[in-house]
């Protein structure tokens, strides 16, 4: 029923949208005018759920409540409908007070939850009251098939859509229209063959069509309507700025009967409104589904069988708002610059396959003719083993520790700087395109709306306060009201940084004891793969902790910033943002940041081994080095993190929701049958899951980005792997969108925010973080020190044997020699370790070698040079290459002086009507027309 005509309808509610006639208020001396019969067409469009109950006024928004069918409420639904309607044809008369709620306070817990019903009826009575006198139409239906929730049904009329885009400054395009001039010459050759190369590429859609003409824009005036073509009202405001406009509305208006202000941001979290959402524009499936945009993204993006196309951003930027739009046109851009960084990947990667067999040092591990004998991996259960055993983990090694490797490094620095610049240049092509520039003025204007939580402190400091004072004072939480907060939000970060510590040392022991009891199997073959399957499994062990941890983590990141009580929108985002990249990406990087350096580098040497809690003995890393079980780690939490986390989890847990919150709204399965057919629009979207935000999709990119560049050195296919999530996690995320949540409120933005930022600092600790990798991790410094400063035909040939050390067996540690000595069916006096230590006969038996310091010195100097080069090459790209492509420019300065003329054109067109005003009432005034006849003689004679 509609709140601006609940009295010219009787006492009976009208709730059937195929009624003949409709009543409506006009708008002088209470007089109202039967409307037309609805035509078979607005009674479809009624019955689906966009339009009122007339048939014409669209829902630009819905607010749900929860409602209990009893004798008060309706007394306070009536009540409700009394004072609605006087105050809308009473504007300046104070509504009826409020009902005694002494009454409701008495007696039985029932009437205590009445009571608080009736409170939240009268809450909604005064902010429904008050979005009324800010000129928006509203409409209740409770008749609804769903049982136990009201819709209020909000629509914007014409004149409140005109003043609050005045209010927002939107840009709104004009008559005015100009030409836009593209590449010319040689480019503009290339540019057009390049278009019909990729036409098949791009979605069948009349926006990407290439536009020679642009129709200039201007913040929207009521003053200058002229301006703006304005004869069809009904789209001038698309549905997603219409929606925009009223949310807008209903963050400013407030309740201030209280001695503190509510909003509908408090209103929600204190539950006297359920939810708060705009429409969908329609059906997706179906064969009555009409033609709408939302039906359109369905098939042209969310479908998988459009995988290889482009997406239509510029129709999910009409549809989702700029936000939105901009955060899939940044995923766009990053899973194209993926495509290069995968073809290099797997060529470096084919490239290790195919020389593996030239691989001198991996050639030397595999001939059993050497029979190099190594010290035990462990102690008592270990015996003596032969270096041979090693040569599939070396061969392994060499795929991804190989010349190339040092060139793909450099490679995707300077890939990742390039990146950045393609975004901020597409980044501003968009800005142009979608009338953004000149926003930040407009965007810092509109992110101080206080959000829900922090207006309920307030209004609890408040109370404190007006207990204690007489004086009422606006207050507001300062930095001693928060300091508990901050203090857990210090001590709960630390404290999971340090479960994430000592999962990682748990699964280091878990490695230790598993290799250990392996070691002791009668199975030659469990015997022989101990290494591969410890490495497997403790990798495996890693992702699960990691996939729970990271759900864990995210919950916590949100319950620390809910603490805190950030003001509003943009503070609570930001702050969740550190947190939760703070928590996630120590999470998923830990492990790996241990076998990448510290792993083998704490073990000691055989007689003089590290030990933790006196019985296990520390890690040492396979004879290839510790870059091949680096690469298992990486592959299997990257992939595991894509698979179940970004794909399995988006597909089933909000189908699961959406399923819990439909079983709990029904009752019994006929029932949910028959009244699913007849769900209105604004019903099925209820049961949709709530919008919560862009941080979820943008951080998952972020750590898998992460992947990509900060262990690249070992790890080549890292960036194909993330090409193939992306291209299945762009559909994932359309469908996931358009079918699976309700709609966001369209937000304005120019950029990407605090992500951009993030990027970069990822993108700089990268170059650090590879640079290490290949000194430390790989062998590829070892190798040059040796190649030229020790070998004697500067060949590889004798490397491994200059990268193993002698060890003495007379000198093992009580209780740590090999319990089966003769393993090898011979006795043992030497064994070798890898390590750069004096052998057992010098005068400084086990002592450090010189080779080990040229080695380290070697390493060190690679670092600073390899950090600094490739820094030096990014900043030369990022200088080279403009943030503001050269045509979007010369466009935005075209704007401005054609806007420039535009006004000039308008101020003589007004000078030279009031000339014309003021000459035409000069001759007919009396005074000049006796001046003319008193000169007639005179002209005359």
């Amino acid at each position: 029923m509609d709140l601006t005509e609940n009295e010219i309808g009787g006492s009976q509610p009208q709730t059937a949208c195929t009624q003949a006639h409709f009543l409506r208020d006009v708008l002088f001396h209470g007089k109202f005018q039967l409307l037309k019969s609805l035509t078979p067409e607005e009674n479809t469009q009624c019955r689906q759920g966009l339009y009122f109950q007339d048939g014409r006024r669209r829902v630009d928004y819905i607010l749900t409540y929860h409602i209990k069918k009893s004798s008060s409420t309706w007394r306070h639904a009536s009540r409700l409908r009394d004072n609605a309607f006087t105050r809308t044809l009473r504007r300046g008369r104070h509504p009826p007070p409020p009902a005694h709620r002494g009454d409701a306070e008495l007696g039985s817990p029932d009437h205590s939850a009445d009571h608080h019903d009736d409170d939240k009826a009268l809450r909604r009575e005064e902010f429904e009251s008050n979005l009324l006198e800010m000129g928006l139409e509203l409409e209740r239906d409770e008749e609804t098939k769903t049982p136990g929730v009201g819709f209020v049904k909000i629509h914007a009329p014409w004149n409140v859509l005109c003043r609050e885009a005045e209010f927002m400054k939107l840009k709104m395009p004009t008559k005015k229209v100009y030409e836009v001039k593209h590449s010319s010459g040689v480019m503009e050759k290339i540019n057009a063959f390049i278009s019909k190369l990729t036409d098949p590429l791009h979605p069948n859609l009349e926006e990407n069509r290439i536009q020679n003409v642009k129709h200039l824009s201007y913040p929207f005036s009521r003053e200058k309507q002229h301006l703006f073509d304005l004869s069809d009202r009904d789209s001038f405001f698309d549905s997603k700025t219409r929606s925009s406009l009223v949310c807008e509305v209903l963050k400013r208006t407030k309740c201030t009967k209280a001695k503190f202000s509510m909003g509908i941001t408090s209103l929600l979290g204190s539950g006297v409104y359920l939810a708060a959402y705009p429409l969908h524009d329609g059906d997706v499936e179906g064969e009555n589904a009409e033609p709408n945009d939302r039906k359109l993204l369905y098939e042209e993006w969310a479908s998988y069988s459009v995988f290889y196309k482009y997406q239509p951003i510029g129709l999910i930027r009409k549809y989702f708002g700029e936000k939105i739009g901009l955060y899939f046109a940044w995923l766009g851009v990053y899973t194209q610059m993926l495509i290069p960084a995968s073809l290099v990947g797997v060529i470096v990667f084919l490239y290790g396959c195919v020389t593996v067999d030239d691989d001198i040092p991996s050639m030397e591990i595999c001939d059993q003719r050497k029979n190099i004998t190594m010290c035990p991996l462990c102690d008592r259960v270990c015996s003596y083993w032969n270096l041979s055993i090693a040569c599939g983990t070396a061969r392994a090694s060499h795929l991804f520790d190989n010349p190339t490797t040092v060139f793909f490094s450099i490679f995707m620095a300077l890939w990742a700087a390039f990146f950045m610049e393609h975004w901020k240049r597409r980044q501003m092509r968009l800005n142009y395109e979608w009338d953004l520039t000149g926003f930040e003025d407009e965007e810092e204007a509109l992110k101080d709306h206080p959000r829900a939580e922090y207006e309920f402190r307030v209004m609890q400091k408040t109370l404190k306060k007006d207990h204690k004072s007489q004086k009422p004072e606006k207050e507001k939480l300062t930095c001693r009201d928060r300091f508990p907060a901050y203090m857990t939000n210090l001590i709960m970060m630390l404290l999971m940084i340090g479960v994430t510590f000592a999962i990682v040392f748990g699964v280091i022991l878990y490695r230790i004891s598993t290799k250990a009891a392996l070691a002791m199997s009668s199975n030659p073959m469990t015997r022989s793969n101990v290494r591969l399957t410890v490495k497997t499994t403790a990798a495996i062990i890693n992702l699960v902790v990691i996939l729970i941890l990271d759900e864990v983590y995210g919950a916590v990141a949100r319950w620390l910033t809910v603490l805190e009580v950030p003001k509003t929108d943009k503070s609570f985002e930001e702050r969740l943002i550190f947190k939760t990249f703070i928590l996630k990406f120590v999470n998923a990087f830990t492990p790996i940041i241990y076998i990448a350096f510290f792993r083998g580098r704490l073990g000691g040497r055989p007689g003089s081994y590290l030990y933790v809690f006196e019985s296990y003995r520390m890690e040492e890393c396979a004879h290839g080095g510790c870059l091949m079980e680096l690469c298992i780690q990486l592959s299997i939490t990257m992939l595991g993190k894509q698979l179940i986390q970004n794909n399995l989890f988006e597909i089933g847990i909000p189908k699961l929701k959406k399923l819990i919150r439909y079983i709990k709204s029904k009752r019994g399965s006929y029932q949910e049958q028959e009244n699913e057919k007849k769900l209105q629009r604004y019903e099925t979207d209820y049961f949709l899951e709530p919008f919560v935000g862009l941080t979820p999709e943008y951080m998952e990119m972020i750590i898998q980005f992460g992947f990509v560049t900060l262990f690249v050195a070992s790890f080549p296919l890292a960036p194909l792997f993330a090409l193939l999530n992306n291209i299945i996690e762009i559909r994932l995320d359309a469908k996931k969108f358009v079918a699976e949540l309700r709609r966001p409120d369209a937000a304005r933005g120019k950029d990407i925010g605090i992500w951009y930022n993030i990027l970069r600092g990822v993108a700089k600790v990268a170059v650090i973080v590879n640079a290490f990798v290949i000194s430390f991790t790989s062998d590829f410094i070892p190798r040059l020190v040796y190649q030229y400063m020790y070998s004697p035909d500067g060949s590889m040939h004798g490397f491994v044997n200059h990268t193993l050390s002698y060890f003495n067996v007379s000198h093992f540690q009580n209780g740590t020699a090999p319990l089966e000595p003769f393993h090898l069916g011979f006795r043992v006096d030497i064994c070798r370790y890898k390590d750069y230590r004096e052998p057992p006969w010098s005068p400084t038996p086990y002592e450090i070698s010189k080779e080990f310091w040229a080695v380290l010195a070697a390493r060190l100097a690679f670092v600073i040079v390899f950090q600094n080069v490739v820094m030096l090459m990014s900043d030369v790209v990022d200088w080279i290459i403009p943030d503001i492509p050269k045509d979007i420019s010369l466009q935005i300065h075209k704007e401005k002086i054609l806007m420039m003329d535009l006004f000039m054109k308008e101020e003589k067109g007004k000078t030279r009507t009031e000339d014309s005003v003021t000459s035409k009432e000069t001759r007919h005034s009396p005074l000049m027309r006796s001046r003319s006849i008193s000169h007639t003689p005179c002209k005359n004679y």
